[in-house]
Formats: structure tokens, C-alpha cells, sequence
């Protein structure tokens, strides 16, 4: 069989083995719905967001097609945080609804300012706390803020949708969520274990971790990177 080398199961089959052929599996059936783009939507339970919910979207890009069809569908608020002067300004020349809440802070496991790595080049978005060789040697300091210093600020006592694409930051983020024991009911993230000095190790310590919090996964995309985990409110602890 010959593959298309964009096919889901191509992409499968390449992401396979860094997982020595034990990958990420789904441990929860749940009814998905896509919400967004092909390349910047994510797939959640509709079923488990309320009525007013508490929505926060991590990592912006130049792709909110997520966050407007949120907002579209529940007429709710998303609150969305990207420290990059690249990606404010993309939202600045944008019309967007009420509903979007845009923060120029980065969300990380401490509160201050730190270095941002750029990307290899100039038209490219994405910038990352995380050292590596994909992206430049070359940084910019931008302000970060831990989670629960967000959310006591936004007077939010648990968060219904936690979207996450943050380039790296997201084990250390996922690590002091459940260290601070923040009630999360859907978290839909990107792991780059393909960064150089990560690898699906990371991951797979990461989740392992969430499912002891109750978080467990829903969905996992072909290419072994993008997950949705819900809470089960009878394992959450």
C-alpha cells in the first residue's frame, strides 16, 4: 500500500516509534466536537461546558478560529494570553468579538519576566520559554504569570476549558496545575516532545501524572501530539 505522505496514518506511523510502540491512548469515550480550523481547532465535550464558563486559551498565534468558535456557540468569554509583540499586534488588526479577552502574558511556573526564544525566521509565530534548536538563539523578555495568579486576578475559581499550545511550557504548566490542585474540567493541549531535549518521555511522565489527577485522555490526533483530557469527577482528587 502506497501512502500519501499527509495521510493521518503516515503521520501515525512516523510518530510511532519515539513512543517504543507503546503510544498515548484514549481512556475515555466521550462525544467530540471539533471547534476551529483544520490547523487551529481542537475537539471537546460540548456536553461538559456550562452555562457562563470559564475558558482560557493559552498561546495565540494567528489562528483563533478555537476561541471565536467558542464563542460563537456558548456566547461565552475566552480569555486568551500570548506575550509575544507579533501576535499583539496581529490581534489589534483584527475584528473580534466582545467575547475575546486577549492578555500580552505568557503563562509559566513563576511570575515575572523571562527570556522568550524567537523562531528560525521572520515569518514564523511561534516563540517558546523553552531552549531549542528549532527555535533562534535570539530572545526577547516578556512578562509571564503563573496560572493560579491569573486566574485569583480574574476572580476564577476553576477553569471549564483550558486550550493549551505553548511550545514547550506546557509540562511545567501542567506540573504546578496540579501541584496548586486547580479544578479543570477539559484540557485540550499540544505536546512538543519533538523539541530537542524533550522527547515522549516527558509526555508520557506528564500524563501519567494527569490521569492520577483524574484528568484522562479522550482523544489523542494521528500524529500523536494533540490531546484532549476530560475530568472524571468520581477519580478527580
Amino acid at each position: 500500500m502506497r501512502l500519501d505522505l499527509h495521510s493521518p496514518l503516515h503521520k501515525y506511523l512516523r510518530a510511532y516509534p519515539q513512543w517504543h510502540f507503546s503510544p498515548p491512548r484514549v481512556r475515555t469515550v466521550r462525544r467530540l466536537e471539533r471547534f476551529g480550523s483544520d490547523y487551529g481547532g481542537y475537539f471537546l465535550d460540548p456536553s461538559l461546558i456550562p452555562v457562563e464558563p470559564v475558558i482560557y486559551s493559552l498561546g495565540v498565534g494567528e489562528d483563533v478560529s478555537f476561541d471565536l468558535g467558542l464563542i460563537r456557540r456558548f456566547r461565552c468569554t475566552v480569555h486568551a494570553f500570548d506575550p509575544t509583540p507579533k501576535v499583539k499586534s496581529w490581534i489589534e488588526s483584527q475584528s473580534l468579538p466582545p467575547g475575546f479577552t486577549f492578555h500580552p502574558v505568557g503563562i509559566a511556573d513563576f511570575d515575572g519576566v523571562t527570556d522568550f526564544y524567537l523562531p528560525p525566521r521572520p515569518d514564523f509565530i511561534s516563540h517558546s520559554l523553552v531552549r531549542a534548536r528549532q527555535y533562534s538563539d535570539r530572545s526577547i523578555r516578556v512578562p509571564v504569570a503563573r496560572l493560579s495568579t491569573i486566574m485569583r486576578n480574574n476572580g476564577h475559581a476553576q477553569i471549564d476549558v483550558l486550550k493549551m499550545d505553548i511550545e514547550g511550557a506546557e509540562y511545567s504548566v501542567l506540573a504546578e496545575l496540579v501541584k496548586d490542585r486547580i479544578p479543570v474540567t477539559q484540557i485540550v493541549a499540544e505536546f512538543h516532545h519533538r523539541l530537542s531535549g524533550v522527547g515522549a518521555r516527558k509526555t508520557r511522565e506528564i500524563l501519567a501524572l494527569m490521569d492520577e489527577y483524574g484528568m484522562k485522555i479522550c482523544y489523542v490526533c494521528p500524529r500523536l501530539e494533540v490531546m484532549t483530557l476530560v475530568r472524571e469527577a468520581e477519580t478527580h482528587r
